[in-house]
């Protein structure tokens, strides 16, 4: 089998590993988690591709996971990939379907390599063409080398990069989803968001490769289909997929890829043949076209953008198919574009020949009866892949790691980040404030209102003079926008825009993106925000441009008290906006002071009234949400005002996001009378402690048992102990995942702490290791009065001795 392997070149292997794929997904699924660990044992694997098929393993299955491992081999450059073959033969004996598969291989094996040269013989071209291949592949190369970024952020229409440069991977399922799953990933965010996909993925949808959108060993032609989102990168997929073709890296058994833009075919009024379609982009072809057409299953058609086409085509329309009019029988015949279309689509021309098609979901109705053998939808990107987005999107990689740490830290900015247009949104946006000569942490956006903000003053500054009045589109769109979050609507038809006086534009399009609706056999063009947190900012900033601000107090009362949730993203938004709307007045005009004193004065009331009460979960989550107002608001005087006589913050049993954390980090970094925190299981890990970090040394008296936080979260702690201004006095850490290393380092830093008095450590996993650190920290602690040491794994020895120190300090309580 070695030597077989030996004999196959990159081509053959690949093909091989496809030929075999379902045997080869189940041979492996016995032993994934010992398949896994060996290829990444040997470094075929990264250890991201590790904790990937795990990953999918644990959350979808078995079947999941061997699936995403094959295509992960499939993946691998050649000749790691051939390394990985010949792992699975020396594992053979540990898996008998493998085996048995192995053996099936030796014994075809002479066969398998004269039906793949047979079949490479066939990709071959007689010597007359060769040349013109050779001069097609050159200008293919040349045409998609750069790419052309087109953005409503930018002054210059286009913006010109390295393909290589900026391309990045997207995820791309082997289906399209109806509107309903898309709709829950727009109401997802963070970390949710992402498992969300996760789980999705790894069950009912398969993720593919553009290379495999057309499998080698078709016979005789297929059609597929790719939808996507607007912005989701259909284009740069396209582009992608011909330089690749270009330069030999995918698809070698099409002779020639012709790719056209359904905007550009816009433009052609009269009839016309594919010859002159051709000709008109490649002419280099001339005459030797004749001799191209005889071998349609060496041809690839891709046309990009469906949904763009003005042209009527309809593949449910019998008529094409009897009336001479609308049929296109051979390229050389005159018809009208759809028709060409039509026609290699349905293998009606040049039957045999391969075509792409891309399209928004809102034409895919168009396809439905049309003869598409592969369906695909491209997700956008998944979390590395968006990390190589802002690595590739920025020169300076100090700044690219920067921008993405702020993003990450963001669960919206986060979740925003899938869509390719809005990372460059995020890119062209944050990059100005991590810049090495402007850097200032000051200044970078802190939250989610600053970052929209100048989100939507980009927008403004290069495109409002395209409308006749900005401000009165954007209070009119804010206005719908506020009826969906009211009505828990995310998707509007051409009504809600006719009832708003909106126009498509695209001006609204840095808004607004299109859906296709479906009822039954009924199907419409229908809107939504790329995602619900731009729908509910856009509500927002309606309530601050609105001629009547009588209102606005009621308002925020009703909407704070809806017990739902619904308005919770909202009404931070509006908070913010009262700190944060002078971003937007040099475009929108001043907004009413008045509107803007009495959210003031409203956040000033809430949180007073909030922060008394406590005692129900309900209670908490309602400080809470008052205290995202405080930080949405940016507003230092107005936290002092609001909690300069709260001395505690209690939110034990109530789970808090990283995010929370910051904001309660934002809260006691401002007021210094706060001196009680209790975050006693609030499902607090490393990640949420990192971010409360900053303000832990300024509490008192601070409880964060039963959370996950581990050695290295204790760390943490740690570093506010040793701050020279620390105040903590009490500190319980019990059931905490605490271990003798963490231990010894809270214990070191105790050495220059004077605060602490007492110290609750019960219920960890502390041994007889960590008796020596503790017994320096009770004799030399000057002001440690009691520590709590129950439920650990000490021997009855090292109890006894812990004990025992309490003799030269009748004061000092130990507890084990």
């Amino acid at each position: 089998m070695t030597e077989l392997l030996e004999w196959w070149d990159d081509w053959q292997l690949l093909d091989l590993t496809n030929h075999y794929r379902q045997r080869l997904e189940e041979a492996i699924q016995d032993a994934l988690e010992n398949v896994v660990f060996v290829l990444a044992y040997e470094r075929y694997f990264s250890e991201q591709d590790y904790k990937q098929v795990i990953k999918r393993t644990k959350r979808g299955s078995r079947v999941a996971g061997s699936r995403l491992l094959v295509n992960l081999v499939t993946e691998k450059e050649p000749q790691v990939r051939k390394l990985i073959w010949k792992c699975f033969v020396k594992m053979d004996h540990l898996l008998p379907k493998l085996e048995e598969l192995l053996k099936a291989m030796r014994e075809e094996g002479s066969d398998l390599i004269e039906s793949f040269k047979a079949r490479k013989a066939s990709w071959e071209l007689p010597a007359h063409l060769k040349d013109v291949q050779q001069k097609h592949m050159e200008t293919q190369k040349a045409q998609t080398e750069t790419l052309s970024v087109n953005t409503i952020l930018m002054k210059e229409k286009v913006k010109v990069f390295q393909l290589l440069d900026r391309n990045a991977e997207l995820t791309i399922i082997s289906t399209v989803r109806d509107r309903t799953l898309v709709e829950h990933e727009l109401l997802a965010r963070g970390i949710d968001h992402e498992e969300w996909r996760e789980e999705h993925l790894g069950g009912e949808f398969e993720k593919i490769r553009t290379d495999q959108l057309f499998q080698s060993k078709s016979k005789s032609g297929s059609s597929s289909a790719v939808a996507g989102v607007p912005g989701i990168g259909k284009t740069t997929m396209v582009q992608k997929i011909v330089h690749d073709w270009a330069t030999g890296k995918i698809y070698p058994q099409f002779q020639f890829v012709f790719s056209f833009k359904f905007r550009d075919l816009n433009t052609i009024k009269d009839r016309v043949n594919l010859r002159e379609l051709i000709l008109e982009q490649y002419p280099y072809f001339g005459k030797i076209l004749g001799e191209v057409w005889k071998n349609p299953k060496g041809l690839l058609f891709i046309f990009d953008g469906l949904d763009e086409f003005k042209g009527r085509i309809d593949f449910g329309d019998s008529r094409r198919d009897t009336e001479p009019k609308h049929q296109c029988p051979d390229p050389e015949c005159w018809c009208e574009v759809s028709d060409i279309v039509y026609s290699l689509i349905q293998h009606k021309l040049l039957p045999g020949c391969s075509v792409l098609v891309t399209t928004r979901p809102t034409a895919l109705h168009l396809l439905e009866k049309a003869e598409i053998s592969v369906w695909a939808e491209i997700l956008g990107f998944d979390g590395e892949e968006r990390k190589e987005y802002f690595t590739r999107y920025f020169e300076d990689q100090s700044v690219a790691a920067a921008v993405f740490k702020h993003v990450k830290e963001n669960e919206i900015l986060y979740t925003m980040s899938y869509n390719p247009s809005y990372c460059w949104i995020l890119g062209l946006t944050l990059g100005p404030f991590f810049t090495q000569t402007h850097r200032d942490p000051q200044r970078v956006p802190k939250t989610i209102t600053q970052l929209y903000s100048y989100f939507i003053y980009n927008i403004l500054k290069n495109h409002s003079r395209e409308i006749e009045n900005p401000r009165e589109v954007l209070l009119r769109l804010g206005q719908m926008a506020f009826t969906g979050v009211a009505e828990k609507n995310i998707v509007f038809t051409d009504g809600d825009l006719i009832k708003y006086n909106l126009q498509p534009s695209q001006f609204l399009s840095g808004f607004l993106m299109e859906l296709l609706e479906r009822e039954g056999s009924a199907r419409s063009v229908v809107y939504t925000f790329p995602h619900l947190t731009i729908q509910e900012f856009v509500a927002a900033l309606a309530q601050f441009m609105s001629p009547d601000p009588g209102d606005i107090l009621k308002l925020l009362i009703e909407a704070h008290g809806m017990t739902d949730g619904r308005f919770e993203v909202f009404l931070r938004f509006v908070a913010g906006l009262s700190w944060s709307a002078w971003i937007l007045e040099e475009f929108l005009g001043k907004f009413p002071r008045q509107t803007i004193c009495r959210v003031i004065d409203w956040v000033k009331e809430e949180v007073k009234r909030r922060a008394g009460n406590t005692e129900s979960e309900a209670d908490k989550r309602s400080l809470l949400n008052t205290l995202h107002y405080l930080f949405e608001s940016q507003n230092p005087v107005l936290a002092n005002q609001t909690l300069g006589s709260v001395e505690t913050l209690s939110f034990s049993g109530l789970g808090l996001t990283p995010i929370d954390c910051a904001v309660l980090s934002h809260v006691i970094g401002l007021c210094d009378t706060i001196k009680h925190v209790d975050l006693w299981r609030c499902r607090i890990q490393c990640e949420g402690l990192q971010r409360l970090g900053p303000a832990l040394h300024k509490c008192q008296n601070l409880r964060l048992g039963d959370n996950d936080l581990g050695d290295s979260g204790v760390k943490l702690v740690s570093a506010a102990l040793r701050n020279p201004d620390c105040k903590i006095q009490t500190l319980w850490l019990q059931r905490v995942g605490l271990t003798d290393y963490g231990a010894e380092g809270l214990v070191s830093a105790l050495h220059t702490n004077h605060s602490l008095t007492e110290l609750k450590l019960a219920l960890n996993s502390l041994t007889d290791r960590c008796v020596p650190a503790l017994r320096c920290l009770i004799l030399n602690h000057p002001n440690l009065e009691q520590i709590k040491l129950e439920g650990n794994q000490f021997s009855p020895t090292g109890k006894k001795e812990l004990r025992s120190l309490q003799e030269p300090r009748p004061r000092l309580s130990v507890d084990v």
